[in-house]
């Protein structure tokens, strides 16, 4: 594999695990639970901890991504009607700005497509390479 098909390679499995934390974070955003100091806290699941990815450059070319949760990962709100709500009614959303995971979901797909036009491009400077050899 040349090294320029290897970065887009990267760049491709950056841009899927961008997607992928993206989506589950728009699915579980509703996903909430009880506060961390609540007397129910025992009783119940825990508010689903939304995540992020973190891109870095490598040296050698190429990108690599990380996944790790977002800080705070989850945030009070309101909702009285829950029953590991506390007694003022407030319960653990998880912190998920559908605006920003839309323009996640954007960056992916437009990050997906730019490396999938290198790999593309690569495989035919390689073959008219060839046909200039043989």
């Amino acid at each position: 594999m040349s090294t320029v098909s290897s970065i887009a390679l990267s760049g491709l499995n950056a841009a899927s695990l961008r997607l992928q934390v993206s989506a589950n974070n728009v699915a579980n955003s509703l996903s909430s639970g009880p506060l961390p100091d609540a007397a129910a806290s025992g009783s119940y699941p825990a508010a689903y901890a939304a995540q992020r990815v973190d891109q870095v450059a490598l040296a050698n070319g190429g990108t690599s991504a990380t996944v790790s949760t977002v800080s705070p990962a989850t945030v009070p709100a309101y909702d009285p009607s829950v029953p590991y709500a506390n007694g003022q009614g407030m319960v653990a959303a998880p912190n998920v700005n559908l605006a920003s995971e839309i323009v996640q979901q954007l960056t992916a797909q437009l990050s997906f497509a730019a490396n999938a036009q290198l790999v593309k491009a690569d495989h035919k400077m390689t073959a008219s390479l060839l046909d200039v050899i043989a």
